[in-house]
C-alpha cells in the first residue's frame, strides 16, 4: 500500500488540482481511481523509465484501456517530431476527447506528453506521474508544456494544466546520482527566489540530500511544490510574478541551446545559470558578496557546475536574446537583492552582463 506524505493543491478555480506526494503511489489503485477518471488512457513514458514502473502503473489502471508509447530517452528528442509520434498513437487507437494522457517519466516526457494533450482534439485530460526529482519539484507542476527548437529552449508549447500530479517518491531510489543532483538545482532555486530559511536548511543537509535520504527528499519536494503552487496560483500564464521561477533559466537555457541539447542536463545548466544570475546581481551592487559566496559554495557542494566550457560570451548573448522573456528586444533577467528576494528587471548595465559571462565562460 502507498503512503501519502502530502496532498497540496494548486489553486486555479475550477481547474484546481492536487499534488500528491508519497511512497508507492503508482501501485495505489484506490488513489489512481480517484484521480484518473478516463476509461481510455495513453501512458507516455521512455525506454529508461518504462521497464521500471510501467507494469505497476498499468496494473493500478486496470480495467481501463491503456496503451503505452515509449519514447527515446533524452533532451535531444524533445522535438515536434516526437510529439507527432504521440499524436499518431492517439489517432491510431481512436482515442476520443474523453481520454487521458498520462506522463510517466521526467521533465522531457512530461513536457511532450502535456503538449500532445494540449493540442489533441483541442485539449484532453493530462496527468503527471513524475519519476525524477527535477520533475517532482518543478516541471510537473504549473502547466508549462512544449518542445525545443534548434533556435531556443521550449520555444514551442502551450499552457495546459494537469488534472493531478502523482509524485511517487520511491521512484527516486532508481535515479542516477547525476539526475538527483540536477533535480537539486531546481530546489536551490526555490530557496533563492522566495525562502532564505529553506536555503539555509539546504546548506545544513547537503550530505543527506546527496545520499538520497528519504525524509530530506520528501521535505524538499513538499516545500518546492508549496512555493511553486503559490506562485502559479497567482500568475498562471507568467504575466508577472511567475517569471521569478525562471531564476537562472535565461542563462541556463542559453547554455543548453548553445551546446546542442544533450551535453548538459537541464538542472546542470540551471545551476550554472543561477551562478551567473547571482554574480550579475553582485556586479550590479544588489547582492552582498557574502551571499554570492554562499550561493556558489552550495552549488559546488551539490556537485553542480558554476562555469561553462567551450561557449563564447557572444554566442551566449545570441541565444539569450531568443529567450521567451525578451521584451522590446531587451533581455529581462531575474536577479537577487538577497537570498530569498528575487525580482525581474530589464534595467541593468550591459557591460556588467558581459563581465558576468566572461567570468563564467571558459
Amino acid at each position: 500500500m502507498g503512503t501519502l506524505i502530502e496532498n497540496l493543491t494548486v489553486q486555479l478555480g475550477t481547474r484546481s488540482y492536487p499534488i500528491l506526494i508519497g511512497e508507492g503511489l503508482l501501485g495505489e489503485r484506490a488513489m489512481i481511481d480517484r484521480h484518473v477518471r478516463a476509461r481510455d488512457v495513453l501512458i507516455v513514458s521512455n525506454t529508461t523509465v518504462a521497464p521500471l514502473y510501467l507494469a505497476n502503473l498499468e496494473a493500478s489502471l486496470s480495467p481501463r484501456r491503456t496503451i503505452a508509447t515509449l519514447l527515446p530517452d533524452g533532451e535531444s528528442y524533445k522535438t515536434l517530431d516526437t510529439v507527432a509520434r504521440i499524436l499518431d498513437v492517439l489517432v491510431a487507437n481512436r482515442f476520443g476527447r474523453d481520454c487521458a494522457v498520462l506522463a510517466l517519466g521526467g521533465g522531457v516526457v512530461g513536457d511532450m506528453a502535456g503538449f500532445a494533450a494540449s493540442i489533441y482534439q483541442r485539449g484532453v485530460t493530462f496527468i503527471q506521474a513524475p519519476t525524477t526529482l527535477l520533475a517532482q519539484v518543478d516541471s510537473a507542476v504549473g502547466g508549462k508544456t512544449g518542445v525545443n527548437h534548434p533556435g531556443g529552449k521550449n520555444l514551442i508549447g502551450a499552457f495546459h494544466q494537469p488534472s493531478a500530479v502523482l509524485s511517487d517518491t520511491t521512484t527516486l531510489a532508481t535515479l542516477p546520482p547525476r539526475e538527483l543532483r540536477a533535480g537539486l538545482a531546481e530546489v536551490v532555486k526555490y530557496g533563492l527566489i522566495r525562502d532564505a530559511d529553506f536555503f539555509a536548511w539546504l546548506e545544513a543537509r547537503v550530505d543527506a540530500l546527496l545520499a538520497g535520504d528519504t525524509d530530506a527528499l520528501a521535505h524538499v519536494i513538499r516545500r518546492s511544490c508549496e512555493i511553486k503552487a503559490d506562485v502559479v496560483a497567482r500568475d498562471e500564464h507568467e504575466h508577472g510574478e511567475r517569471a521569478l521561477l525562471n531564476f537562472g533559466h535565461t542563462f541556463g537555457h542559453a547554455v543548453e541551446s548553445a551546446t546542442g541539447y544533450g551535453r548538459w542536463l537541464h538542472g546542470e545548466a540551471v545551476a550554472a545559470g543561477m551562478a551567473m544570475a547571482a554574480r550579475m546581481s553582485c556586479e550590479s551592487r544588489l547582492l552582498d558578496a557574502a551571499d554570492l559566496q554562499r550561493i556558489m559554495r552550495l552549488i559546488e557542494r551539490l556537485g553542480l557546475p558554476t562555469h561553462v566550457d567551450q561557449v563564447q560570451p557572444q554566442t551566449m548573448l545570441e541565444h539569450m536574446r531568443i529567450d521567451k522573456k525578451v521584451l522590446d528586444g531587451r533581455i529581462r533577467l531575474v536577479l537577487l537583492r538577497a537570498i530569498g528576494q528575487a525580482f525581474v528587471t530589464a534595467d541593468y548595465d550591459e557591460n556588467r552582463l558581459t563581465h558576468t559571462l566572461e567570468a563564467h565562460l571558459r
